[in-house]
C-alpha cells in the first residue's frame, strides 16, 4: 500500500498535529506527506523522519504543480490519495479523472466556517470546497456529529468512516516553564486558550468572560497560544475591555506541554469544531477543560465529572464554569475532574487506536 497525504503545508494547529500523529505511527516506506509550500508542518515532518514531498507553489493560485502531483502518483505507484483541507480537497477534484488510485479526505471541520468572515472570496472558496466533495471515494469524519453533518449535505453513509482522533499519552519531552517566567504568581487563577486567532475561535467571547471575573477575581490570568490574522484587532479588544494586562498573548509555542502544567483550566469557545486535540493535549497534562458543545467534544466529555461543556457563544455560561472551576480549587476537588478525563481520555483516544483505526479503513477502501 502506497498512500500520499496531500495539504497546503501552512497549517501549525490541530490539522498538523493531526497528520503528523498519524505518520508518525505508520510505515514510512508506505506513507508520504506531500506539502505545496516549505513550512512548520515539512520541518516537523523531517524531524520524526516521515518521507516529505514539496510541491512548491508560487502562489495559492499556482496550478502548475497539478502536473508535478500526478507525474509523482504515477511514479511512485500510489494507491490512495489522502487529502487534508480545502485547497487539496479542490485538487484532488481536478486531478483525479488523470489518476486510478482511491481519493479520500479527513473532514477536519465544519466547511461552512472555513472562511468565516472572508469576504467574497470566502464565499467562493467555501463553494468550491464543496464541490471537491461531490468527487471524493471516501470521507474520514472526526466525530459522529460530523459524520451526520456530511449526510446531511448529501454524501452516502456506506462513504464515511469515524474515526476519532489520538495522540500519545506518553508525557511528552519539554523544558520546564516557570509561572515567574510567564509573569504569573502562585496566587494566580491560569486559564488556557490555545487556538489560532480567528473569529471563530471565539477570543472575544473568552474575553467577555474575563473582564466579567476580574470585579471579584482580581488573580484572573488568561494565557492565548497561538496566531493569527486577527490578532492585531484582539489586542485592541482587550484595551477597549480593560483586560489588557489579564490577557497575555504569547504566539505561536511548540512547547504546549510545558505551558499547559501552568494552567488551573484550560478553555475551549470555538464556533466550529471536529473532535479538539486540544482538549486530548490538556487531558494528558491533567489540567481540566471546559469547552462549547463543538464537534465530538461531549463524546469525550460525557458528564459533569469528567468536564463542563456550554453552549457557543454565552459568555456567561462561560463564567458560571469559571467561577464553579475555582471555588473547587479551593476545596482541592478540580483536580478529580482533571484525572477523569485523564483516565478517559488515554484510555479511548491514544494514537494506537486512532493509527490503526485508519490503516484498516484504508484496507478497507483498496
Amino acid at each position: 500500500m502506497k498512500v500520499l497525504h496531500l495539504n497546503a503545508g501552512a497549517e501549525t494547529g490541530g490539522g498538523m498535529i493531526h497528520i503528523l500523529s498519524l505518520l508518525d505511527q505508520l510505515n514510512r516506506e508506505e506513507f508520504i506527506l506531500g506539502v505545496f509550500e516549505e513550512g512548520e508542518m515539512s520541518k516537523r515532518a523531517r524531524e520524526k523522519g516521515i518521507q516529505v514531498e514539496v510541491f512548491q507553489q508560487t502562489s495559492r493560485y499556482d496550478l502548475s504543480i497539478l502536473k508535478r502531483i500526478i507525474d509523482y502518483i504515477k511514479l511512485n505507484n500510489i494507491d490512495i490519495v489522502h487529502t487534508h483541507g480545502p485547497r487539496a480537497n479542490l485538487y484532488a477534484v481536478l486531478l483525479k479523472p488523470f489518476t486510478s488510485c482511491k481519493w479520500v479526505t479527513t473532514i477536519h471541520s465544519d466547511p461552512r466556517d472555513d472562511f468565516l468572515n472572508g469576504g467574497f472570496k470566502g464565499t467562493v472558496f467555501t463553494k468550491l470546497n464543496f464541490f471537491s466533495y461531490k468527487r471524493m471515494d471516501h470521507f474520514f469524519a472526526i466525530s459522529n456529529r460530523f459524520k451526520d453533518m456530511l449526510i446531511e449535505f448529501g454524501i452516502k453513509e456506506n462513504s464515511i468512516t469515524t474515526i476519532y482522533n489520538g495522540i500519545s499519552f506518553t508525557e511528552p519531552r519539554y523544558e520546564r516553564v516557570t509561572r515567574e517566567e510567564l509573569g504569573l504568581t502562585n496566587n494566580d487563577f491560569v486559564i488556557i486558550m490555545i487556538a489560532r486567532l480567528h473569529p471563530v475561535k471565539g477570543h472575544t467571547i473568552a474575553f467577555e468572560a474575563v473582564k466579567e471575573l476580574k470585579r471579584d477575581h482580581p488573580n484572573v490570568r488568561l494565557m492565548l497560544v497561538g496566531d493569527g490574522l486577527i490578532r492585531q484587532e484582539l489586542e485592541q479588544k482587550t484595551a477597549e475591555l480593560g483586560i489588557e494586562n489579564e490577557v497575555m498573548f504569547l504566539g505561536h509555542q511548540e512547547n504546549i506541554h510545558g505551558l499547559l502544567l501552568n494552567a488551573d483550566a484550560e478553555i475551549l469557545v470555538s464556533f466550529s469544531e471536529s473532535f479538539p486535540l486540544v482538549i486530548l493535549e490538556a487531558a494528558r497534562a491533567h489540567v481540566p477543560v471546559i469547552s462549547t458543545d463543538v464537534g465530538g467534544v461531549k463524546d469525550l466529555i460525557s458528564d459533569y465529572s469528567l468536564g463542563r461543556v456550554i453552549p457557543s457563544n454565552d459568555a456567561q455560561a462561560l463564567v458560571s464554569a469559571l467561577k464553579e472551576y475555582m471555588s473547587l480549587q479551593k476545596s482541592n476537588q478540580l483536580h478529580e475532574i482533571a484525572e477523569k478525563l485523564y483516565e478517559k481520555a488515554s484510555t479511548k483516544y491514544s494514537i494506537e487506536n486512532f493509527s490503526q483505526s485508519v490503516y484498516n479503513a484504508y484496507k478497507k477502501i483498496l
